[in-house]
């Protein structure tokens, strides 16, 4: 799919491995974050949780979190689309869509993390996720905002978040005069 513009291009697998057009996020902030069940940063689904509520409370359904179960860091997420979702709703009561198991790295990454490194690479230019909870804020345009690494927790990321749903919308420009 190299030739995806935006956010809004890409079509990834829900729990049910059906398709979601990211289309129906037009218009709105979305977090993107790679998780696993197992891992050292796993109590971060808690700060997301929060992060999740706490901005919704205030903007609705102008922001979303997605996260993106991935097996390819020591082996930290082994259970089926069913066992994650049922440990993220039990362990810590999860509300955001969770979506299919998927690869960010290699040759089978899913495409939508291919687009979200190239658009922002990590440190150094690196064009790979280097461990779970990495985290990319895309803007109600599409574009890839900022990337976070595993060790940024959920909660630092509410003020750059606000200020990305407080933005308004770029209007199309318009001809006459004004």
């Amino acid at each position: 799919m190299a030739a995806a513009k935006s956010f809004y291009d890409f079509k990834p697998l829900d729990k049910r491995g059906e398709e979601v057009p990211l289309s129906k996020y037009k218009g709105k902030v979305v977090l993107v974050v790679n998780t696993a069940s197992k891992c050292g940063f796993t109590p971060q689904y808690a700060g997301l949780e929060k992060l999740y509520k706490d901005v919704r409370a205030k903007y609705g359904e102008d922001f979303e979190i997605l996260g993106f179960p991935c097996n390819q860091f020591g082996g930290q997420e082994p259970g089926t689309d069913d066992d994650i979702q049922n440990f993220c709703q039990v362990n810590y009561g999860v509300t955001f869509p969770i979506m299919h198991k998927t690869d960010v790295n290699g040759d089978n990454a899913n495409p939508l993390f291919t687009w979200l490194k190239d658009e922002k690479p990590g440190v150094m230019g690196l064009k790979r996720i280097k461990w779970n909870f990495e985290k990319f804020l895309v803007g109600r345009d599409g574009k890839v905002k900022g990337r976070w690494a595993s060790l940024t927790k959920p909660e630092a990321l509410e003020k750059v978040i606000i200020e990305e749903l407080e933005k308004k919308q770029e209007a199309p420009a318009e001809t006459g005069a004004q």
